[in-house]
């Protein structure tokens, strides 16, 4: 996390002070922006680190500092490349995994293991959520605990198993005596599962259990406005208060009290703005709202709001 945080910090001055928004240069100042998460990935590898959570973090970092320092026409080319790579990385993983599935060598000797796989990751996660659930609900009032419909939502929409299927086809080279062969088959088996009939169907199970069309939830203590969900408190020093309702104010207020802090320090530090933020902004960041309206480095605004 302190390598890709730092990592993330280092790209945002470099773009704020190297002044690369210039047309001439717009090539370069793309690139760095494409391959700092790169940079981010081997330094923690190198370091025998997780390049996975150190990417993760250099990326929330750099949407949320370094983007605003790029020039309009990088930030409208940044977006559309990214947003193209993910959805290639995306199809080519359910390409991948049809190919291997139809071409690789698979164990389908123990139909057992399979079935009894698929059966207990079933039962687990049922224990996972609805044992989770119960507890939840044990310290929330009764306006704000998690409808059993939710919770059955929860429990049949959550399984995927793209992660899974690497590390399973990994397996296949690191575990002796066929064991990894096993695995990998039975793996293969559960993804197929899960993303094709339990994925495939989400949709109409949501609208079974009636758990989407609704534009406010109460049940839970949200509010949707403006189509983001923001958290509901209730008044202070209410004779039901329990200690896990306190904690989770004090939770809103520390992360009130970041959102300060980044806006009248960390932004004006890493970024081009000089602190300013428009009236909407303000209110988002009282409410604990995660996504901001950035700047360019031109000083102009870009219309189209970012979540990170």
């Amino acid at each position: 996390m302190s390598a890709g945080v730092g990592v993330g910090f280092t790209s945002a001055l470099l773009f704020k002070y190297a002044g690369l928004d210039v047309d001439n240069l717009q090539n370069l100042e793309c690139c760095l922006f494409v391959l700092f998460p790169y940079f981010s990935y081997m330094l923690a590898e190198g370091l025998s680190l997780s390049g996975i959570v150190s990417i993760l973090f250099t990326g929330i970092v750099m949407k949320h500092y370094t983007y605003s320092n790029l020039s309009t026409n990088s930030q409208r080319f940044v977006s559309a490349f990214f947003h193209l790579i993910s959805s290639l990385a995306e199809t080519f993983v359910f390409i991948y995994m049809g190919f291997d599935i139809a071409m690789e060598k698979h164990s389908w000797s123990h139909v057992g293991f399979i079935f009894f796989s698929i059966l207990f990751i079933v039962i687990a996660r049922a224990a996972n959520v609805f044992g989770c659930g119960y507890l939840v609900n044990l310290a929330r009032p009764a306006h704000r605990k998690i409808p059993m419909t939710h919770q059955k939502a929860l429990w049949y929409s959550g399984l995927r198993g793209a992660m899974a299927f690497a590390l399973a086809l990994q397996s296949v080279h690191e575990l002796p005596d066929g064991h990894g062969q096993t695995i990998f088959t039975a793996t293969t088996a559960i993804v197929v599962v899960t993303v094709l009939l339990i994925g495939g169907s989400t949709g109409t199970m949501l609208e079974a259990l009636e758990v989407v069309g609704d534009s406010r939830d109460t049940s839970l203590g949200f509010e949707v406005v403006n189509n983001r969900y923001m958290t509901r408190f209730d008044d202070e020093g209410s004779p039901s208060e329990s200690g896990f309702r306190t904690k989770l104010r004090e939770f809103h207020k520390s992360a009130k009290s970041f959102s300060e802090l980044d806006r009248n320090y960390l932004t004006p530090f890493f970024t081009s703005n000089n602190g300013d933020y428009d009236e909407d902004d303000d209110i988002n960041n009282d409410q604990h709202h995660e996504e901001r309206i950035p700047f360019t480095r031109r000083g102009n605004f870009n219309n189209r709001g970012l979540n990170f």
